[in-house]
């Protein structure tokens, strides 16, 4: 069972989990990390800066779950490009560490192998951060998505295309592919957070944490791992059953755990 942590606010879920981040790195300094993008994470890279402002990044790796198929990397919202911005410059990370899918068509029939390939040398994922889409998407594993997928092309569906408009002049802009971390990929890495905000997201998560394991909500696969951290504002979290004896054991959690 995961452990759901429901919280005041996004800026407290993402103190929250940059502690977790912060305390991780400290005691590894060649951390590996796995990096969501979207407005989800954002409050975590922002709560790491303070954090991490006196401590030696150089040696973290990490690798993004995610990039458009046929974007320029140059592209303003091509994955390449939001995780420079928002991760890599203001939090000290080495560039060459930090790993994006290859979205150009040019070697894209091998591009997910070779993702898989460079996870696999780098020992793995230590911290995974996820969000998830209104449909119950994580990455970009469309419903239907096999749990044993691995990094691979994926068509994106109409919905998950008009969410991502928001960042684009228009839905025509938005790609119709993309190259994604597979289920499979997601389930391999030590520790999962998955976070989400806001009561537009509260029906997938309920879905997903509460309901049956389908691959008709892909984020309910993280009911399957051993080590599942979920960190939701109160409107996320509106719909779950069990919310009372979520609060009622983050409360009573031994300090030594940790997340």
């Amino acid at each position: 069972m995961a452990e759901v942590v429901i919280v005041e606010s996004a800026a407290a879920a993402g103190a929250l989990v940059a502690d977790e981040i912060a305390r991780l790195i400290a005691g590894r300094p060649d951390a590996v990390l796995g990096l969501a993008t979207g407005s989800t994470p954002l409050p975590v890279y922002e709560a790491l800066r303070p954090r991490l402002s006196d401590v030696d990044t150089s040696r973290v790796r990490a690798f993004a779950l995610d990039e458009y198929v046929g974007i320029d990397p140059a592209h303003p919202e091509s994955y390449r490009s939001v995780i420079t911005r928002e991760v890599v410059e203001p939090l000290g990370f080495t560039p060459e560490q930090v790993h994006v899918p290859n979205g150009s068509t040019d070697g894209i029939e091998h591009a997910g192998d070779d993702y898989e390939a460079a996870i696999t040398a780098a020992g793995g994922v230590d911290l995974q951060i996820l969000g998830i889409g209104t449909d119950g998407h994580i990455g970009f594993n469309e419903p239907g998505s096999s749990f044993a997928s691995r990094t691979r092309v994926k068509t994106l569906t109409q919905r998950t295309r008009h969410d991502n408009a928001r960042f684009f002049s228009s839905i025509d802009e938005v790609p119709m592919h993309c190259i994604t971390q597979g289920l499979g990929t997601i389930l391999a890495a030590r520790h999962l957070v998955l976070l989400a905000f806001g009561e537009g997201k509260a029906r997938a998560v309920a879905a997903a944490l509460e309901g049956p394991i389908s691959a008709l909500v892909p984020a309910s696969a993280v009911q399957l791992h051993e080590h599942v951290t979920v960190v939701l504002d109160e409107a996320a979290a509106s719909q779950l059953k069990l919310a009372d004896y979520y609060r009622h054991a983050f409360d009573n959690k031994p300090a030594w755990q940790g997340l």
